[in-house]
C-alpha cells in the first residue's frame, strides 16, 4: 500500500515562499498509474487542487499557475510544492495525494500538514 508525508515548516510569513515536501513508500513516484498531487484545505472550505506531477510533466491550477512550482526527485521518491508570494490567505492544511491516472479520483492522502502564514 502507498503511505504518502508531508513535510515543511508549520509557519511562514507573507510574501515568502511555501515549500513542503511529499516523502512516498509503498511505490514508485515513477509509476504511470498515479498523478502525484498536492490538495488544500483553508480553514471552513472546500478541497483545492493545487496542482500535479506526472511522467515528470506538470499541471496546475489556473488560479495558482502563477506562484506555484512541484517537482519531484526520483532518487528520494519525494515530490515538492513551493508557493510563492504567500499571503494569510494560503493558510491551510496541505495535503499530498495520489490521483488515479484512470478513476481521476485520490487513491491515496497523506495525513496533511497544517501551514499558517502569519507574520
Amino acid at each position: 500500500q502507498v503511505q504518502l508525508q508531508e513535510s515543511g515548516p508549520g509557519l511562514v510569513k507573507p510574501s515568502q515562499t511555501l515549500s513542503l515536501t511529499c516523502t512516498v513508500s509503498g511505490g514508485s513516484i515513477t509509476t504511470s498509474y498515479y498523478y502525484w498531487s498536492w490538495i488544500r484545505q483553508p480553514p471552513g472550505k472546500g478541497l483545492e487542487w493545487m496542482g500535479a506531477i506526472y511522467s515528470g510533466s506538470t499541471y496546475y491550477s489556473p488560479s495558482l499557475k502563477s506562484r506555484t512550482s512541484i517537482s519531484r526527485d526520483t532518487s528520494n521518491n519525494q515530490f515538492s510544492l513551493q508557493l510563492s508570494s504567500v499571503t494569510p490567505e494560503d493558510t491551510a492544511v496541505y495535503y499530498c495525494a495520489s490521483v488515479g491516472v484512470v478513476t481521476r479520483g485520490v487513491i491515496y492522502w497523506g495525513k496533511g500538514t497544517l501551514v499558517t502564514v502569519s507574520s
